[in-house]
């Protein structure tokens, strides 16, 4: 279950009156996780319940490590009784060296000190200290992270502080003599975080709660993996998505479910290669072990088996693979280098400075497009991530040909990637014209645009030309139709031969 924050967060709620909860950490039934690419998850699992009549203290110890408390929702799925969270409190102060340090400074305790001797035997002997300081800092900076100057107050404080001081013999020192032997390990301590309610219920017995939070520690992205025959750009592509627990907690045989989309989360201020099978490529979608739905505004990616998510565990799932998808490799030459050294913001700065966009860049862009579509053998949404192209040689040698990222895509939209720079074609930029009558208020301006082919084959060329100079625009001579791309960008489709060359020149006429 999933509720807002006030401030705009997606998922969460301080539900301090909501069902049930148990003293147990074990899971009665297999936990669900619903993880978002933004480094979070949503968790719910089931823990039995074993309450009185009244009011019931209760620990529960089996949350992730970088939980969000106030997103606690507890509930009791049956409804058959009632159930509020009185008051919760969350402990994240485990017991630890430095923790005992701090809860014995003032006191007196005893040290291990091994020493080696002169013939290589270890001896061991128990030094008395007296801990001045225990070098214990309960709080870090991350716990400002909203404040920008309590971080810097906790850094100065924990470099200050960190270090402790021990008394032995009289003499202070700002290291321990040795291993700390502890009596005891105090009152009111834990040995790992804790959720701590009080709780209300009208009838007692054993049940079942639904324990949903939000937790950080978790994340998933897609791979795309694509494969082009030796020659042609019909693909065959295999997704996969990769997820990554870091929450601290291991989740035995989970449902999991992906989210995909831009979900608005406040936040404060290890991909792995996979590779395509030799085999020929089907000719239809093949079935994965993953489903997918709309759901809000968002797409929901569900994995059709449980599976166990280890802490620190990195697992792959592939969600996605195809066949005969039919592409085009295109050919853009964008050749104006804008020169950004001036810091330019305005069309002022812009027109009146003749040499801006002069500079010509030469590399011709090299990149895959192909329709998102069920008629393609695709049609499913296809989440942001990366997308390596391989192309296969004449000798069965798989061969990596470049790498982009895509954003969200929905089905029966374009993919249009760039993998690299053309080796055979170049382009060449350079300006014949260049007039201005700031009186009359108008510029004209012409450029001569070569492509040269050094392939054998004859390719199509987009020239894409940007209207930089001001927003009123007119192209008035032309060597070539184009098509107008938007508000201040042309193209220019042209054929180029093999071994040959192809020159475009247009005039454009800006008027304010």
């Amino acid at each position: 279950m999933m509720l807002n924050r006030s401030y705009g967060l997606l998922v969460v709620v301080l539900a301090l009156c909501l069902p049930g909860i148990s003293q147990q950490s074990n899971t009665a039934e297999q936990p669900a996780l619903t993880i978002y690419n933004a480094n979070f998850a949503v968790v719910r699992q089931n823990i039995p319940l074993d309450l009185k009549a009244g009011t019931n203290r209760v620990s529960f110890t089996d949350a992730t490590a970088h939980i969000e408390p106030d997103s606690v929702i507890l509930r009791d799925p049956t409804g058959r009784r009632t159930l509020q969270i009185l008051e919760q409190n969350y402990r994240n102060d485990p017991v630890s060296q430095e923790l005992l340090l701090s809860l014995n400074e003032g006191k007196t305790i005893d040290f291990q000190v091994d020493h080696v001797d002169a013939q290589g035997q270890k001896h061991t002997e128990i030094v008395q200290g007296k801990i001045i300081r225990s070098g214990y800092v309960p709080h870090d900076s991350a716990m400002g992270q909203y404040d920008q100057q309590y971080q810097l107050q906790q850094a100065a404080y924990a470099r200050e502080t960190s270090q402790p001081i021990i008394e032995v013999n009289g003499k202070l020192q700002f290291t321990l003599p040795g291993l700390p032997l502890f009596p005891t390990l105090g009152q009111d301590t834990i040995l790992k975080p804790a959720l701590n309610w009080v709780l209300q219920t009208d009838r007692g017995g054993n049940s079942t709660a639904e324990l949903s939070y939000v937790t950080g520690g978790m994340s998933w992205h897609a791979d795309y993996n694509i494969m082009s025959p030796p020659k042609g750009d019909t693909l065959e592509l295999v997704g996969w998505v990769t997820i990554d627990n870091q929450s601290g907690k291991e989740f035995d045989n989970a449902r999991i479910k992906l989210m995909a989309g831009d979900v608005n989360k406040v936040t404060p201020e290890v991909r792995s290669y996979a590779y395509l099978s030799t085999n020929g490529a089907a000719d239809s979608v093949v079935q994965p072990p993953v489903s997918e739905k709309a759901f809000d505004e968002y797409h929901l990616y569900t994995l059709e088996r449980s599976t166990t998510l280890h802490d620190r565990e990195t697992k792959q799932v592939e969600f996605v693979a195809a066949g005969g998808i039919k592409s085009q490799r295109l050919y853009v030459y964008s050749g104006a280098a804008i020169d950004n050294r001036y810091g330019y913001y305005n069309y002022d700065q812009i027109r009146n400075d003749q040499n801006y966009g002069t500079q010509s860049n030469p590399k011709v862009w090299v990149m895959q497009e192909f329709k998102n579509s069920k008629a393609n053998n695709l049609g499913m949404p296809l989440p942001k991530g990366r997308m390596r192209f391989y192309r296969r040689d004449d000798d069965g040698q798989v061969e990596f040909t470049g790498e982009n990222t895509i954003d969200h895509t929905p089905a029966d939209e374009t993919v249009r990637v760039k993998t690299g720079n053309a080796f055979d074609i170049v382009g060449e930029r350079k300006r014949a014209n260049y007039r201005i009558d700031a009186n009359r208020r108008f510029l004209d301006e012409s450029f001569e645009i070569k492509v040269r082919n050094h392939k054998k084959e004859a390719v199509e060329v987009r020239v894409v030309e940007r209207l930089y100079r001001w927003t009123n625009w007119e192209i008035q001579q032309k060597s070539d139709d184009y098509n107008k791309l938007d508000s201040q960008s042309v193209e220019f489709r042209v054929q180029v031969p093999p071994d040959g060359e192809k020159v475009v020149t247009y005039t454009v006429h800006y008027s304010w």
